[in-house]
């Protein structure tokens, strides 16, 4: 089953808008505790992982944000390079994602 996105169910879409609202300021409120804890104890290997904690949170706020936008403009679910619909089951387990599994294939490549 495919997700239709000019005809994707509204009560789902909402659920989805207000989880990912949630996720978002889950995400932003990990980011400034992060940012706060920016001490340097001198330890270059949790420099590095605070580094990329910072890094991960950051893309995720990233994808959030770009899901809620596609949301918004009426065109999430469908692939941003192909256009064809990403596949409910996808989107159920990556709701940020913005191509189909073909795309995103090559997209990594």
């Amino acid at each position: 089953m495919s997700v239709d996105h000019r005809a994707v169910d509204q009560s789902w879409l909402a659920d989805l808008r207000a989880s990912l609202a949630d996720d978002f300021a889950a995400q932003t409120a990990r980011l400034r505790e992060l940012t706060e804890l920016n001490a340097d104890t001198g330890d270059p290997s949790e420099a590095h992982n605070q580094a990329a904690l910072l890094l991960a949170t950051r893309r995720n706020i990233e994808q959030i944000t770009g899901a809620l936008g596609r949301i918004s403009e009426g065109t999430y679910g469908a692939c941003q390079k192909c256009g064809q619909n990403i596949p409910a089951e996808r989107l159920e387990v990556l709701p940020h994602a913005r191509f189909c599994v073909p795309c995103q294939e090559k997209h990594n490549k």
